[in-house]
C-alpha cells in the first residue's frame, strides 16, 4: 500500500472517512435528542445502551479515523467500518425475532424513498469500505503477481 499513488490513496482515504463520519457523526447528530437518547418513554437501562452504544461507535470512528489518516492502515478502518454498520444491518435483519423496530411510537419512520435511513446509510457505508478493501486486496494480487 505505500507504494500506490497519492491521488489514489487521498481519494480512497476520503472515501473512507465518509462511510466513517456515518456511524461516528452521523448517527449520534440523530439520535441525541427527544427520540432516543432524552427519550422519556425509554427504560434507563435501555437508554444506557444507547448512550454506551454512541460512545463506543463514536471512539471507534475516532480510531478509524487515525488509521486512516496516520497509519495509512486503510484495510484495518475498513474492517471495523464494516463490522459497526455490518451490526447495524444484522440488527436491523433479526429485529422481529427480538421486538425491535426502527420506527418511532407514533408509527413514523426516518426513511429515504421509502427505505429506513439506517439502511440506506450504513448500505452505501458498507459499499463504500467493500470498495476499498477489495482495490486494495487487487492492487496487493497485482503486485504479487509481477
Amino acid at each position: 500500500m505505500k507504494y500506490r499513488s497519492s491521488h489514489v490513496q487521498l481519494g480512497q482515504s476520503l472515501f473512507l472517512s465518509l462511510g466513517i463520519l456515518a456511524f461516528g457523526l452521523g448517527v449520534p447528530i440523530l439520535e441525541i435528542n427527544d427520540s432516543h437518547v432524552f427519550n422519556s418513554d425509554w427504560t434507563p437501562h435501555a437508554l444506557i445502551h444507547e448512550v454506551w452504544q454512541l460512545i463506543t461507535n463514536s471512539t471507534l470512528a475516532l480510531v478509524c479515523l487515525w488509521l486512516v489518516w496516520i497509519r495509512r492502515e486503510t484495510q484495518a478502518a475498513a474492517a471495523l467500518g464494516l463490522i459497526v454498520t455490518g451490526s447495524f444491518l444484522i440488527a436491523f435483519s433479526l429485529q422481529d425475532l427480538y421486538g425491535g423496530s426502527m420506527k418511532y411510537l407514533d408509527g413514523s419512520e426516518k426513511t429515504v424513498l421509502g427505505i429506513n435511513i439506517g439502511v440506506v446509510g450504513f448500505g452505501v457505508a458498507i459499499m463504500m469500505f467493500m470498495v476499498c478493501l477489495l482495490s486494495d486486496f487487487l492492487r496487493n494480487d497485482q503486485q504479487c503477481s509481477s
